[in-house]
């Protein structure tokens, strides 16, 4: 916890006449720090943004997105305050039930029920994006486009290689993978549409106290693919590959609850191949994250997510029958 965004934040409740107590919320990989405070004798959350390059605009976009999916009818939290100069927003504050916390303390049928109402919200999301687009939403002048996609993915290159392994590729695996990549990235720009939360998984999901499930963390959101969402929801921070017959399960609810929103039909066929495009980029850049959050920032519990993240990634290569050079480094990094 930063001192100097805890006495910011003091002075700003001060300044409010609000109570003072303040209790620090251990973020997960954010760059922004979380108190449970007061505000009008109700419990709620503060965001304070650190004054650095890392979040420039993060508060501005906050407030945006947060105006857009409110609009949208998705549950986001409501916003009792804010303070541009001092880089605070005060929200509502829903307990401290987090789905993925749920979902390994449920039976089977509880986590299935609960990951179908995840999946129905990403469809809900994507409803969105032509009001996105009416608002003038920085979500919708924001895009995973070439460019995005390949920083991503270089990002992995270097925090999973470098910096965690402390390690550098042969200039031959660093051309090859350079090549994989900008196809990988060009195809993947084809197909971002849709309006996305981008950072979708079940620990920025909570329950509150009505038993709803609840979006957090969507300040980045951004228009990409369809299958975006989906791919952070089902394989992000797994322990194990899951089950390919429950993944396409998942995919055809996720595609039924488009058609029922009226959003555009997608054959399963076409859909099978960008999730599993979706997949290699999504889960490459995880593993940048998780890399980089455990070396620089000491979060080793993400080194765990890395082997299984490789796994799906090689098998969602194989299943593409597309990029060989990336196959083989991951498979010599799994052997390693």
């Amino acid at each position: 916890m930063s001192e100097d965004l805890k006495q910011r934040l003091e002075q700003f409740l001060i300044a409010q006449n609000q109570a003072t107590e303040i209790a620090p919320i251990t973020p997960d990989a954010s760059t922004r720090e979380y108190f449970r405070v007061f505000w009008n004798e109700i419990p709620a959350i503060a965001c304070v943004y650190p004054f650095n390059d890392l979040c420039h605009g993060q508060f501005a976009a906050c407030l945006d997105v947060t105006n857009v999916f409110s609009n949208a009818g998705l549950p986001v939290a409501h916003i009792y305050a804010s303070d541009e100069a001092k880089q605070i927003i005060v929200h509502e504050d829903f307990g401290d039930r987090i789905l993925r916390d749920v979902l390994l303390k449920s039976n089977a049928a509880e986590r299935e029920k609960l990951i179908n109402q995840a999946i129905a919200l990403i469809a809900k999301i994507q409803a969105a994006t032509p009001l996105a687009f009416e608002m003038n939403s920085v979500a919708s002048r924001l895009k995973f486009d070439e460019e995005k996609l390949l920083w991503e993915l270089n990002f992995f290159k270097t925090h999973y290689f470098e910096t965690y392994r402390q390690t550098k590729l042969s200039a031959k695996d660093e051309e090859a993978l350079e090549n994989e990549f900008t196809a990988l990235a060009r195809e993947l720009e084809k197909h971002a549409k849709v309006l996305c939360h981008r950072d979708f998984h079940a620990a920025n999901l909570m329950i509150d106290n009505a038993g709803k499930l609840q979006i957090i963390d969507h300040q980045d959101a951004r228009i990409g693919a369809a299958s975006y969402d989906l791919v952070s929801l089902l394989l992000d921070r797994v322990l194990e590959t899951p089950d390919a017959d429950w993944l396409t399960e998942k995919k055809r609810f996720f595609l039924g609850k488009r058609e029922k929103l009226g959003l555009e039909p997608i054959e399963p066929e076409n859909f099978n191949r960008e999730f599993d495009l979706m997949t290699v980029q999504r889960c490459l850049k995880a593993i940048g994250t998780f890399s980089f959050q455990s070396v620089t920032r000491g979060k080793t519990h993400f080194v765990q997510y890395i082997e299984p993240m490789f796994r799906i990634v090689r098998q969602a290569a194989k299943n593409l029958e597309k990029f060989p050079n990336l196959q083989k480094i991951i498979s010599i990094e799994l052997d390693h």
